[in-house]
């Protein structure tokens, strides 16, 4: 993108609506995406901040008046500076507390949707980190009302999963001047946020509503970082920042303002779901029109309900994917007909086993393996698909090998060199050689005995009549000659249906195997998320404790409990073991229709 577009519109009406041509360019992104939003009051420079991530002077509009610039919000998507086969998107706020727009619930619903699109949310502030820039940050308490994980859940469940979905957070505080100290004591960046952050003793009304948002803040980012830069130029010079050169800016902001975007390229996150589930450019444009349309008609948003319904869309494409890729690696891998069943099983496994890896890679939220099922259908559709190619090929090969080889046999019948004593034995004879001739032709494939078979039947007549005008043959060699070529018909068949019962018992295995590894995965990471989720809050119980808020530290307590009994239940491995059965009973099911096809193909062969 050369240039920022608005990718969701704030109406006059305070109505939010995310815009066609911003999603349009999100959903050609498959790359993972590192999702950088910043939000904060309005005219205190989060434009000019977010320029600089994007290493461009200019971009995201300034605006120097005290009106209120950008509306909405606004998407920048660039080449990620430090890694590669990844984007970066940047998400530029409407200001907050814009005495023009009167509307703090529309506040909010700006705020919260730069919250859940981004992976790393930075609030920006001017002065110090003082009460005031904290009210402003009030609308995070409301987000218990407005967000829910799960429907159903009460806002207090909610609150504690907010921190399984919530964004890496960085508070950027602007013209700062004074010095870093806490007490008479110098202190870092990092330590003056985490002592604003303290709870302040106090039963009032209001130092409870203060220390409320000071415990979401502590609770719902456990991953913080703050940095404060000095005003970047004099004062009559900012209100043209955009035309300043580097050496116009103050020494000691570029400093600060390097170290900012470094720690943004560096340790931002790629924007993932719960799970790590890397979000690509179409998920989030997916995220962001289900988020506004749940704004739109109920008021709250359920993150596992859009979820869900991301991993509809993105579970169906994984399906498509994966056969697409299947298809063109069969049509690379095969010469049709093949010499057996058995060489196109191989090749199916091979394909298959690459298409089943692609979709492992993309596939999520799968309960009870219902797209693994759907793909497993229609690679076996697919195969089928390929046999019936397979088969089809033979066939015109195998007639087209006997039909030259047979006029041969027409000639003589021609000169009516079978129409004398001991013609049939010399008609036999012939047909033997001609049988011998055709087996040593190559590329027949897997129909040749059947074609074979078929193509003497229509001759039947002519056989029968040339064997009872001969006396010499016998009765038992009439019933060989007969039979003898349904019988390699029928072995064939019987031999291609027990290979592809193979088939299918391979490719259950295989679906099987790579759900184990995909399963196992997933435990070690859910196992990994849950424990972060627990050290978090022990830190912060243990915090309470010192601070002196022991009923507040007790009920953590109680969280932790809870959290440390779904983490033993994680560990066990039946959940493993039920979604491998499961996977086994339905692929019967699936598999059943397309078997009991064959095997009504095969007896209709062996008694037609």
């Amino acid at each position: 993108m050369e240039e920022p577009l608005c990718l969701v519109r704030n109406g006059p009406d305070g109505v939010l609506r995310a815009d066609p041509a911003a999603l349009e360019v999100l959903s050609g992104i498959g790359q993972p995406v590192v999702v950088v939003a910043i939000a904060g009051r309005y005219r205190t420079g989060k434009s000019f901040l977010m320029n600089r991530l994007a290493q461009r002077r200019s971009g995201f509009p300034l605006g120097h008046a005290v009106q209120a610039h950008t509306k909405g919000i606004w998407m920048w998507c660039l080449p990620h500076p430090r890694r590669a086969d990844t984007t970066l998107v940047l998400l530029d706020t409407e200001g907050l507390g814009d005495p023009d727009k009167g509307d703090s619930n529309n506040d909010a619903w700006i705020f919260t949707l730069a919250l859940l699109l981004s992976s790393t949310l930075v609030y920006n502030s001017s002065g110090t980190i003082d009460q005031q820039a904290l009210e402003t940050l009030g609308v995070v308490t409301a987000l218990t009302e407005r967000v829910r994980v799960r429907a159903g859940d009460s806002g207090d469940t909610a609150a504690a999963d907010f921190v399984r979905f919530f964004p890496g957070f960085v508070w950027a505080v602007r013209d700062f001047v004074l010095e870093l100290a806490v007490n008479g004591r110098l202190v870092n960046e990092d330590e003056y946020l985490e002592h604003v952050l303290r709870l302040r003793p106090g039963s009032s009304r209001v130092v409870q509503e203060q220390n409320e948002l000071r415990r979401c803040l502590r609770d719902f980012f456990p991953n913080r970082k703050c940095f404060v830069l000095p005003p970047p130029a004099e004062p009559e010079a900012m209100t043209r920042l955009e035309e300043l050169d580097e050496g116009q800016l103050r020494p000691r902001f570029l400093q600060q303002a390097d170290a900012f975007c470094r720690h943004i390229w560096d340790t931002a996150p790629v924007k993932a779901l719960p799970g790590r589930v890397a979000v690509t450019g179409s998920m989030l444009a997916s995220l962001a029109e289900k988020y506004v349309e749940a704004i739109g008609s109920s008021g709250v948003l359920c993150l596992e309900s859009a979820v869900t319904a991301l991993a509809t869309a993105e579970n169906t494409a994984a399906v498509a994917a994966a056969v697409a890729e299947y298809r063109q690696r069969m049509e690379q891998e095969l010469k049709l007909p093949t010499a057996s069943q058995e060489e196109l099983g191989e090749a199916h496994q091979r394909c298959e086993r690459r298409a089943l890896a692609l979709f492992m890679a993309r596939v999520f939220a799968d309960k009870e393996q219902r797209y693994q099922l759907q793909l497993m259908s229609e690679l076996e559709a697919a195969k089928e698909e390929f046999c019936r190619r397979n088969e089809a090929a033979s066939e015109e090969r195998s007639l087209a090998v006997l039909q030259e080889l047979w006029r041969d046999v027409e000639q003589r019948l021609d000169r009516g060199e079978y129409a004398v004593p001991g013609g049939s034995r010399r008609f036999q004879e012939h047909l033997k050689e001609l049988r011998e001739n055709y087996h040593r032709r190559p590329g027949l494939g897997v129909k040749a005995a059947a074609v074979l078979e078929k193509f003497l039947q229509g001759h039947e007549v002519l056989v029968r009549a040339l064997c009872a005008a001969d006396q010499q043959l016998s009765e038992l060699e009439k019933e060989r000659v007969a039979s003898e070529a349904a019988a390699a018909a029928a072995a064939e068949a019987m031999r291609a249906m027990e290979a592809r019962q193979e088939e299918q018992r391979r490719s259950l295995e295989e679906h099987k195997r790579q759900l184990e590894e995909q399963l196992c995965r997933q435990q070690g990471v859910m196992l990994e998320e849950q424990e972060r989720v627990i050290e978090h809050k022990m830190r912060e119980k243990e915090a309470l404790q010192q601070e002196g808020f022991e009923h507040e530290a007790e009920a953590l307590g109680e969280q932790i409990r809870r959290l440390q009994e779904e983490k033993e239940e994680m560990k066990k491995p039946s959940w493993r073991q039920r979604a491998l059965d499961g996977l086994g009973t339905a692929a019967k099911v699936v598999l059943s229709g397309l078997a009991q096809a064959a095997l009504w193909k095969f007896q209709k062969m062996l008694w037609p």
